[in-house]
């Protein structure tokens, strides 16, 4: 069934200047709050999916874990999560990354991904890259195979697809840095 891309784009909230000057905030939570708005989004993520054998689907904190585990029960694939430090509970591997606006990290348990596993890497909105990038870094790391990247929304023009070339990308829409 084909994505209601306006019907997406309608509900996404516009936030100018925040986290600071400069920056465009995409807010996702009127989408999700919608119920044929997070359809959309599950159906169409799932859609795109489902032809590529996803054994693993891995959301990325925080907003990746919403959609993530819903796209794992349409796949029948099992969720993982990557986080933020210091928020897991066992042994871990990390990847660091760089922002449009900063730096960060995030983490997976050691176990989570074992060698082999089909992985979509999940996240909420692709920009520089980063945060898809160190994900991909982590599930390598642990001897998975990332089968593609799905994402809400993905900004234009920020240098992440080029970070992530090689790597089958699928955004719900494509918008203005």
């Amino acid at each position: 069934m084909p994505v209601d891309r306006d019907l997406i784009d309608r509900l996404v909230r516009r936030i100018p200047d925040y986290p600071k000057p400069g920056i465009c905030f995409y807010d996702i939570m009127p989408l999700l709050a919608d119920p044929a708005g997070l359809n959309a989004c599950r159906s169409g993520l799932s859609d795109w999916a489902v032809d590529r054998e996803v054994e693993l689907v891995l959301g990325v904190e925080a907003r990746g874990f919403i959609l993530g585990g819903a796209i794992a029960g349409d796949l029948g694939a099992g969720f993982v999560a990557a986080r933020k430090p210091g928020k897991l509970p066992w042994e871990h591997v990390s990847a660091d990354y760089a922002l449009e606006y900063g730096t960060d990290s995030i983490e997976m348990h050691r176990d989570a991904v074992r060698p082999g596993s089909r992985v979509l890497v999940h996240d909420d909105l692709l920009a520089t890259g980063g945060t898809a990038d160190a994900a991909c870094r982590l599930v390598e790391e642990l001897g998975g195979v990332v089968v593609g990247v799905g994402v809400i929304i993905e900004l234009e023009g920020l240098g992440g697809r080029a970070r992530l070339a090689g790597r089958e990308i699928f955004p719900l829409l494509r918008l203005p840095a």
